[in-house]
């Protein structure tokens, strides 16, 4: 069976207004004392016209600028209202970028708002309990796209790039058959995905519309391995196959890793033939 592949941000940008430095705010009664600052006078005996400044309006200490959070003016009692001094916002910096990461997800990011792709039941109890320690294993997360989901998934081949979108769009499909794709993910101390695999259930109509696990896309980060993790992840999914009532789990693997999954309860039971294409998917209905 064909690699499973799951390809395929959110930025949250906070304003803030600056008020000018120094400003106080003033009563209303305070207000109405305007003082004027007078431009100098021409002299007559000059033949040349000297630049007049624009009149300044203050208010106790505040130049045309924001009172009570107010912008406006003050006019003079000579009826000269002077210019308007610009009020200038400054925005900070975007908070929020990918890669912004607090525990495995972003800070904004509720865990009520990234529910597991199915429920946490569903993995062995004995398994969790074999993890090292501060290790956890769990359904994947829509947050792991920012979490090392991805660039655990490229130690065992082609990925791409895929954009947030993208990445949604797919994990919403996935989502959506959530008794057909069980994908779970190991995470370390830091909470950032380490290894992962996934379980997809067939609906046959022999053996009594039996159901088969298919275990696929087995990966252990590079600086990770060594730790017994894809053993893990294999008993896993094998008791996640057998908890959905699958009378069978298969998988692909080359003569290299036989006998690892040996080890994890697995046996010869023929060979594997594909097929590959040269041309992609054209359609989104293929995508998918």
């Amino acid at each position: 069976m064909a690699d499973l592949q799951t390809p395929t941000e959110a930025t949250l940008l906070s304003t803030s207004n600056s008020v000018t430095e120094g400003s106080t705010p003033i009563s209303k009664e305070a207000a109405t004392q305007v003082s004027l600052v007078q431009a100098p006078m021409t002299s007559n005996a000059s033949t040349e016209t000297e630049p007049v400044p624009t009149p300044t309006a203050t208010v106790n200490g505040v130049v045309n600028g924001v009172v009570n959070g107010i912008a406006g003016t003050a006019t003079l009692t000579n009826g000269t209202t002077p210019t308007p001094v610009p009020v200038t916002t400054s925005v900070p910096a975007p908070t929020a970028v990918d890669g912004l990461v607090q525990n495995g997800k972003p800070a904004n990011l509720r865990d009520e708002d990234d529910p597991p792709l199915f429920s946490q039941s569903l993995i062995s109890e004995q398994v969790m309990s074999q993890l090292p320690d501060g290790y956890s294993i769990r359904p994947l997360r829509r947050s792991d796209y920012y979490g090392g989901f991805l660039p655990t998934l490229r130690v065992l081949t082609t990925v791409g790039e895929p954009t947030l979108a993208e990445f949604n769009a797919r994990y919403d499909f996935i989502s959506s058959r959530n008794d057909t794709y069980y994908i779970l993910v190991i995470c370390d101390e830091t909470s950032t995905v380490v290894g992962t695999g996934a379980v997809i259930v067939e609906r046959k109509f022999i053996h009594n519309m039996g159901l088969v696990g298919h275990i696929e896309d087995i990966a252990v980060a590079k600086n990770q391995q060594g730790k017994k993790l894809g053993l893990r992840i294999i008993q896993a999914l094998d008791a996640v196959a057998e908890r959905v009532g699958c009378y069978k789990s298969i998988l692909d693997c080359s003569e290299a890793n036989e006998g690892f999954y040996v080890k994890c309860g697995f046996k010869r039971a023929g060979l594997e033939m594909a097929h590959y294409y040269e041309q992609g998917p054209k359609t989104s209905y293929e995508r998918s």
